[in-house]
């Protein structure tokens, strides 16, 4: 029975490595064994940047609201308190968005958030 080699396979595979390493610069684009390195490292900082990219909106979202909050005479977490005291369910990315783009209605929510822990 005739010997079958791996050639093909391993030629495959490299090729997928370098083909995820194009535009990388020297030799990590070129070379199988730092392409590989290289490769691996982005998917490490892809991997950790999707954590990251959530942390990063929380805060955006949150620095949004607060800063809404403070044109209608409170602070974010008294917000926060009369809001879900109030039991009105509404995430930070709809308040931001209501911050930015459409003051009044961000105020009624403020206004119900004041009624709620009795601030006037």
């Amino acid at each position: 029975m005739a010997r079958i080699k791996g050639a093909l396979a391993t030629r495959k595979r490299r090729n997928r490595v370098l083909k995820l390493a194009k535009g990388y610069f020297g030799g990590k684009h070129k070379l199988f064994k730092t392409a590989k390195e290289a490769v691996m490292k982005s998917g490490q900082y892809a991997y950790v940047g999707r954590k990251q990219k959530k942390r990063d909106f929380r805060r955006l979202w949150i620095a949004r609201i607060s800063a809404g909050a403070k044109l209608n005479g409170l602070n974010y977490s008294t917000l926060m308190n009369g809001i879900n005291k109030a039991g009105l369910s509404i995430n930070r990315k709809m308040l931001a968005e209501l911050a930015v783009n459409d003051e009044k209605a961000f105020a009624e929510v403020v206004k119900t958030a004041k009624k709620t822990l009795k601030i006037k």
